[in-house]
């Protein structure tokens, strides 16, 4: 028995130490699932991330894509800008050189006008003077009128016989008219009752007589008769050259294209 206890105290105490290491066997087991715990939890989150950081790597990519290509249209759009701008300051350009020439023909123009507003203007002045300051004479769109009644002219609404006073009167006319060969003359009568051949009748007679009595040119008169709106009378209109003008004013406005 004594030869044995010490064998079975070795086994105690091997038993003993097995059991102890055993236990620091499962304390380490149990911390390196601990620590393998901790590391997978580790790389899952690395996962995660890596994964999260090439979700957005490629949404960073598909923007930087569309950057791009937003990029090229803007510059495409930026050269057509420019060059539509370049068109449309020629086209400006243009336009003002254009609008230029036409202000210049139309100042040509007006100052033709004005010269020939002032022509009657000055005219009618010297009709005032040559038919006396109660003539009834006006001047209306450059056209000088010169009135006067069918019972001064004829002595009755119906009479085509001139009186001495209408051709008295019509020799002063004459010589307004002589004395402006650059305008046309018209004749004009007056009616208010709608038979018109009575009053063409006495404008011919009015005709006549400057033609064939006081020697103003057969080519620059026109005769006419139309309603005199509750007027009557006779009118002797002295119009200027509006073919000579219109001939100036083309002539003006060629010369400023």
């Amino acid at each position: 028995m004594k030869k044995k206890l010490p064998l079975i105290v070795f086994l105690a105490m091997t038993a003993t130490m097995f059991s102890q290491r055993k236990s620091d066997l499962l304390a380490e087991i149990e911390s390196l699932k601990s620590q393998i715990s901790s590391v997978e939890q580790d790389l899952a989150k690395a996962k995660r991330e890596i994964s999260s950081s090439k979700a957005k790597a490629e949404t960073l990519e598909v923007e930087n894509v569309g950057l791009r290509d937003a990029n090229a249209t803007l510059l495409g759009n930026l050269s057509n800008f420019s060059e539509l701008s370049k068109q449309n300051s020629e086209n400006v350009n243009r336009a003002m050189a254009a609008l230029a020439r036409k202000e210049k023909q139309l100042s040509g123009i007006n100052d033709m006008i004005s010269a020939n507003d002032s022509t009657a203007i000055v005219s009618l002045t010297r009709i005032k003077q040559t038919l006396g300051e109660n003539a009834n004479v006006g001047v209306g769109d450059g056209v000088i009128v010169i009135s006067n009644s069918l019972s001064s002219l004829f002595g009755s609404d119906t009479s085509t016989t001139l009186t001495d006073a209408g051709k008295a009167w019509l020799a002063n006319v004459s010589k307004v008219i002589l004395a402006n060969p650059s305008f046309k003359t018209e004749i004009e009568g007056l009616n208010i009752t709608g038979e018109f051949g009575p009053t063409y009748d006495q404008a011919v007679s009015v005709s006549k007589e400057l033609v064939t009595v006081l020697g103003v040119p057969s080519t620059s008169i026109q005769v006419s008769a139309k309603d005199g709106n509750f007027k009557e009378g006779i009118n002797i209109k002295l119009q200027p050259d509006y073919k000579g003008f219109y001939a100036k004013a083309k002539e003006s406005a060629k010369a400023t294209q």
